[in-house]
């Protein structure tokens, strides 16, 4: 650790269980699994429409921004995993380089946003695959059904969501070839000139992406990629599941690679289908993007497809989600920031059942009494906070352990920095207000420790 200030929180007593540890029953396979359901969640079928807002024609530039930033956040994780393979990702990695205050500021804003992205996918999935009278009850039980996947063993988490995600990225093909059919047949962007999307939405289309203003353009890329970059943020998912991965050093680069590089081609071709065939602001306008890509093409018996992949898609990213919250909770409570019945590991099953269990609890109640898809942005900005203190870690790595160079580390940070500030600014507000709660209740504890700790 670097020479921060020590933690003055007594630590919670060592677990007298044997089962304690994480066993390590991930391989190359199952990471990239959980890693790709992770990512290629419903944010691919919904995330195009308000980056099409923001930067108009410029969207696949943005798209291109996000890809580096995440590309840069991705070499750091993966070089602080090898380090550090334990549960927790850039919690963990922030604790040992840093010191607990940013280790916590992590561990807070991936816990507590991403515990409400969770009930927005599974309110997602919902919307997508039942009629609205239905939608909270299914909503809880695929939270049920997927925490219960999740708690019978992380193998079974990797298998289901191998299965997800191998049908989602057979429904993706089939939109990219439905999109350039229709380019190939009618040309770019077609839609937008035939009037057949527009005008569903009231639309800003004075945006600078769309009138060439060169300030103004980039500021719509950048806002753009700050809304596609969390569609690339799964990856971190496996570096939370680090104590579970058989040879860590060698197999979670290696799965953070493989799976963010398939990614990139996804997000490139379906991006690229889905502006040329509709063209940016019908994009901006559609309610259902990828939906409205196969229409355009003709492909009217594929809605129904396209609708059940977005559906599973959000499963398989709360599935993945659930099992990143449970391994920071874990890694919280073992050093004293959370509950310590969050460190108990099921005897048989390996994995933090209660913390699991908790999370699951949690997203359950937030779905009953709220409809998130729209009152979350704290989650962007949490996610943001969570990947630029793990740029910050790697950056204070010696030479003997970097695999990337340390300009890529810095060029993470600075990126996590500037898509915060592109942001809208409720949810700059809505992050800066759960952290300073955060901080509060940890601040009181520490003051209370060290009461506590005078002769």
């Amino acid at each position: 650790m670097t020479d921060a200030e020590p933690d003055p929180t007594p630590e919670p007593a060592p677990s007298t269980s044997p089962h304690a540890r994480l066993a390590r029953r991930l391989g190359l396979r199952d990471a990239v699994a959980i890693g790709l359901a992770a990512m290629i969640g419903a944010g691919v079928f919904a995330v195009w429409a308000p980056a099409a807002q923001a930067a108009g024609s410029w969207l696949l530039a943005g798209l291109a921004v996000a890809a580096f930033v995440a590309l840069a956040n991705a070499g750091s994780t993966a070089q602080l995993a090898v380090r550090y393979p334990e549960a927790g990702g850039a919690y963990r990695f922030g604790r040992e380089r840093l010191g607990a205050w940013p280790g916590f500021f992590a561990g807070w804003g991936f816990v507590v946003g991403k515990t409400a992205s969770c009930a927005a996918m599974a309110i997602t999935a919902a919307a997508y695959l039942v009629p609205g009278p239905w939608q909270k009850p299914v909503a809880v039980g695929a939270v049920v059904v997927l925490v219960g996947v999740n708690v019978l063993g992380v193998t079974r988490t990797a298998r289901v969501a191998s299965v997800m995600v191998s049908a989602v990225l057979v429904v993706l093909a089939g939109v990219v070839a439905a999109g350039f059919t229709a380019v190939a047949a009618t040309g770019w962007g077609a839609a937008d000139a035939a009037g057949v999307f527009a005008g569903l939405h009231e639309l800003d289309v004075s945006t600078a992406g769309r009138t060439g203003s060169p300030v103004g353009a980039a500021y719509g890329a950048l806002q753009a990629a700050a809304l596609i970059f969390f569609a690339f943020a799964g990856y971190a998912r496996i570096a939370t599941l680090g104590e579970e991965v058989r040879e860590p050093r060698r197999t979670i680069p290696r799965a953070i690679g493989i799976a963010f590089a398939i990614v990139v081609v996804v997000y490139a071709a379906v991006g690229a289908a889905a502006l040329g065939a509709l063209g940016p602001v019908s994009l901006a306008s559609s309610a259902a993007p990828l939906a409205d890509v196969v229409a355009t093409a003709g492909w009217l018996w594929a809605d129904p497809v396209v609708r059940i992949a977005a559906g599973v898609a959000a499963l398989g990213s709360l599935l993945a989600l659930i099992a990143g919250i449970g391994r920071t909770s874990l890694a919280m409570a073992r050093d004293g920031e959370l509950p310590h019945p969050l460190t108990r590991v099921h005897a048989r099953f390996g994995v933090p059942h209660v913390a699991e269990l908790t999370v699951g609890a949690a997203v359950i109640v937030l779905v009953l009494v709220a409809d998130l898809r729209g009152a979350i942005g704290f989650s962007s900005f949490g996610v943001l906070l969570y990947y630029l203190v793990a740029n910050w870690s790697a950056l204070t790595q010696p030479a003997g352990e970097r695999l990337v160079p340390r300009w890529l580390s810095w060029a993470g940070a600075i990126g996590c920095v500037v898509l915060v500030v592109t942001l809208p600014v409720v949810s700059v507000v809505a992050g800066v207000a759960v952290f300073a709660v955060g901080a509060a209740v940890r601040g009181i504890r520490v003051a209370i420790a060290r009461r506590r700790a005078r002769p």
